[in-house]
């Protein structure tokens, strides 16, 4: 069984990936992870730490990876993060299948963003994370919505933003770092930067579109997801 878990983006649940199922689905299993705070999971606390939410999925994630012949892990921007998180734990799982880290939209670990949105008042902090997705969310624009929403936002931000991997050993599986070719967010050097975190040679694919290509397009981000893996954990 080949497994595909994605992670999603700031903000967003499991459903952001409900329209790539019918493609994807007759070659992979798909997990997409839902994390506390929104969609089903909307009373949940959400977490500001990256490293407490990969805590709080492995006793679910670990039967998935280790019943599976093939994973990959795909996350875009915060959800490169947890991804990334994840596949650094997978060498604690006995008996993984081949595994292959996927990550979309953001610069390496070893390069945190000069700007934070963490801490700004309401207005500044919705202008910031519009800066940083590349795109302005309709929903935000109704007063009540955001109410609901800014709690969630703020803490996946603050997730996002606080993460800092201790002692950042590259992995030894295979990492394919996605950008999209007018991302103004991520530059070319930041995403290649991921090299620093991988042992094999990181392979790197530029696509059509901006920072949220996935949600515009995601045409060609399915088919390289439903690629075979190149090489084994």
């Amino acid at each position: 069984m080949k497994t595909l878990i994605c992670f999603p983006f700031a903000g967003a649940g499991a459903s952001a990936f409900r329209a790539w199922l019918p493609r994807l689905q007759p070659h992979l299993n798909v997990v997409a992870v839902q994390l506390p705070g929104r969609e089903q999971r909307f009373i949940e606390e959400p977490f500001t730490s990256i490293e407490r939410a990969i805590d709080s999925l492995l006793p679910s994630l670990t039967p998935v990876i280790s019943d599976s012949e093939e994973v990959t892990m795909f996350g875009h921007s915060m959800g490169a993060m947890l991804a990334f998180e994840l596949a650094r734990r997978i060498t604690d799982i006995s008996d993984p299948g081949e595994c292959r880290l996927v990550v979309s939209g953001s610069p390496s670990p070893t390069c945190p963003r000069d700007f934070e949105a963490t801490g700004l008042n309401d207005e500044e902090f919705i202008a910031q994370v519009e800066r940083f997705a590349g795109y302005s969310h309709e929903a935000l624009a109704d007063p009540e919505v955001r109410e609901l929403l800014l709690p969630l936002l703020r803490a996946d931000v603050l997730m996002h933003e606080r993460y800092r991997p201790d002692g950042l050993a590259p992995l030894s599986m295979p990492i394919h770092c996605v950008r999209a070719a007018d991302d103004a967010l991520v530059t070319r050097g930041e995403a290649r930067a991921w090299q620093s975190v991988t042992v094999p040679q990181l392979e790197y694919t530029e696509v059509r579109g901006g920072h949220m290509y996935l949600i515009d397009d995601p045409s060609e981000i399915i088919t390289l997801l439903t690629r075979p893996s190149s090489s084994a954990l």
